[in-house]
């Protein structure tokens, strides 16, 4: 992982069925991912998207 990776600690989520998951984007604050969110529930009103924390960054 490198040192750029483990700055972006907020990840936007898609929550898909039969709990499954996609990382859709990383970011370094917070209220960027939220703007994000925001932004992707207007393209895509049916899609579940969540911010969360991601200490570790997979």
């Amino acid at each position: 992982m490198t040192y750029r990776d483990r700055l972006n600690h907020w990840a936007v989520i898609r929550l898909l069925p039969k709990m499954q998951r996609v990382v859709v984007a990383r970011f370094k604050n917070r209220s960027d991912a939220d703007g994000y969110v925001m932004t992707l529930r207007r393209l895509f009103p049916d899609g579940v998207f969540v911010v969360v924390f991601d200490p570790i960054g997979e």
